[in-house]
């Protein structure tokens, strides 16, 4: 899957947060969907339309409020049928932890220069965007293994903009073809494949474990 000079050369990995290190939102989303009897994947279509400029997009760096996202994303999803409220939607980002994947950035932290690229928002305890505060300590706890954290919230920047990628080598202080990165969603991975990075797409806690495994080296 991985070519030689891929296995040789990593020296950093950088890390997607939600739907890699924790569960995915998606499922939380479609969870929520299917409970209030909307369309799946209704609240993915409005964060997809207009993805530059709309309220997700807006919240995540740091460009509007709470409040104004709120009746934003209502008036977004409002236009796709099915009027949603953005503070409805923002708990569903508290998700669980892998345990896995936890062991593993564990393991790798002796080897590999580390970083956790997340797009998050001011809301919740912490960076963790998590509206439980023992589950927000623990989301910290794992975010003290990362020898670097870039958050969208704190450099008005978002994962896909390519500035994102070229802060997070500037901190790591390493080439892109000297990075892996993980992440849940296509989009974020190709500007960082562009550039030169390995990328792995997390599906689930198995798959990403198993192509980490052709690259890394634990010992």
């Amino acid at each position: 899957m991985f070519t030689e000079r891929e296995l040789k050369s990593t020296k950093g990995i950088i890390w997607d947060f939600g739907g890699v290190i924790t569960e995915s939102p998606l499922e939380a989303f479609n969870r929520y969907e299917l409970e209030n009897n909307l369309p799946l994947n209704i609240i993915s279509k409005v964060n997809s339309t207009n993805p530059d400029s709309n309220a997700w997009a807006l919240l995540e760096s740091s460009k509007i409020s709470l409040e104004e996202f709120d009746q934003m994303f209502l008036e977004e999803s409002e236009k796709q049928g099915y009027p949603i409220r953005g503070s409805s939607v923002l708990p569903l980002l508290s998700c669980d932890v892998r345990p896995k994947m936890v062991a593993m950035l564990k393991a790798l932290s002796h080897r590999y220069v580390q970083l956790c690229l997340t797009n998050n928002m001011k809301f919740g305890h912490g960076s963790s965007m998590s509206d439980n505060k023992e589950r927000a300590e623990h989301i910290a706890s794992v975010m003290n293994i990362f020898d670097y954290v870039i958050e969208s919230r704190i450099e008005g920047l978002r994962k896909p903009d390519l500035r994102i990628y070229q802060l997070a080598c500037k901190r790591m202080k390493l080439e892109p073809s000297e990075i892996l990165y993980l992440d849940d969603l296509g989009i974020n991975l190709k500007p960082a494949r562009s550039m030169g990075m390995i990328t792995i797409k997390v599906t689930s806690e198995e798959q990403a474990m198993s192509d980490l495994a052709e690259i890394v080296t634990l010992n």
